[in-house]
């Protein structure tokens, strides 16, 4: 598949494929099943692309069940957990719910084969149908060695108070407006297009990363879902993150402390956003400022190829192994069984 398509190498969901090719050296790989404490299966749900090169979720549900159908029918380790001791990379909006809008990801929710397994997905959100108990939430993919290219002297001021590229409309996908990003991007821009202090535009221009690195804040709204790569290019770059996602649950939250770097405002406060963030101590912001200075803070944010210690990769293996020993339960007996392989829509039971 990436063969064929190696543009699924480069967008924000390509932790899936990382974190194969990082399994396939690492020291924690064994060819023992026995010895193993989980199983993992590649399966490349993001790599079906539009002419754009963007993920389509919509294939993702027949594919997926057409991989775990060849590895119960090849081998016993699924039939023993019905997958609970497996797990899954889902990088999708809404993760293994399968649509990039949020209605219809609820409405479909997590695919029926994957209820009993683990989840490493970047969608996170707190009493959510998309987010099961038990997942691990990961950052999503922002390409390493292109933003290590863009870095500027530590030392240069930050000129810019708040910094935000990106929609603020989806008219394609949301033509009446109002539901994408639940309206708070429309907000941001109807508030604050003509505040000096706001340096905010659908403009993407080259020095983009170089202009993060000299904002003071960086806003990362919720778009069709609540997390953005702004996040992981926050960090990096040391701009204070501006998290505008109600209920969102972030990425490694025992590595990083996202209380103590980011700024929390509410979907519904968004037209008070100049006062709170004029209104912070400056104490406040330096401290946080030193905090994001920490190389540990922007490694564990980070894919990078060869994996480093702390990176992402070893932030998933922390999370998995904080999950072990596996409860009783999760080992079945003779004919027990707790998943129905013909639920579901109609469309997603066709082979793949």
């Amino acid at each position: 598949m990436v063969t064929k398509d190696p543009r699924c190498l480069n967008h924000m969901f390509a932790a899936e494929i990382f974190m194969h090719r990082f399994l396939l050296s690492s020291a924690v790989r064994t060819l023992k099943p026995k010895e193993a404490d989980w199983f993992y299966t590649p399966v490349y749900t993001t790599c079906d692309l539009t002419p754009a090169g963007l993920p389509l979720p919509f294939k993702s549900p027949r594919v997926m069940r057409s991989a775990i159908q060849y590895i119960s029918n090849k081998w016993p380790f699924w039939n023993r957990t019905d997958g609970a001791d497996h797990f899954f990379v889902v990088p999708h909006d809404f993760g293994s719910c399968f649509h990039y809008q949020e209605e219809k990801a609820i409405e479909r929710g997590i695919l029926p084969l994957l209820r009993r397994a683990t989840l490493v997905q970047t969608f996170g959100q707190q009493n959510h149908v998309c987010l099961k108990e038990g997942s691990i939430i990961i950052p999503p993919f922002a390409p390493p060695q292109k933003m290590q290219t863009h870095l500027i002297p530590p030392d240069t001021p930050r000129s810019i108070f708040v910094y935000f590229r990106g929609l603020f409309y989806d008219t394609g996908n949301d033509p009446e407006g109002g539901y994408y990003a639940r309206g708070a991007r429309a907000s941001l821009w109807e508030n604050f297009k003509n505040n000096p202090l706001f340096d905010i535009s659908t403009d993407h221009p080259a020095t983009y990363y170089e202009d993060m690195q000299r904002a003071v804040f960086c806003l990362c709204p919720l778009g069709w879902a609540p997390w953005s790569p702004r996040l992981v290019e926050a960090v990096v770059f040391g701009c204070i993150p501006v998290i505008i996602a109600d209920d969102i649950v972030l990425p490694f939250a025992d590595a990083i402390p996202w209380e103590e770097i980011g700024v929390f405002v509410e979907e519904k406060d968004v037209p008070q956003l100049d006062t709170i963030l004029t209104s912070m101590p400056i104490e406040d912001i330096l401290r946080k400022q030193r905090l994001l200075a920490n190389p540990s803070m922007k490694q564990a944010m980070l894919f990078p190829q060869p994996a480093q210690p702390r990176d992402a990769f070893h932030q998933i293996l922390n999370g998995l192994a904080r999950k072990l020993p596996h409860p009783e339960g999760v080992y079945l007996a003779p004919g027990e069984k707790h998943l129905n392989w013909t639920v579901g829509p109609v469309g997603d039971l066709k082979p793949w």
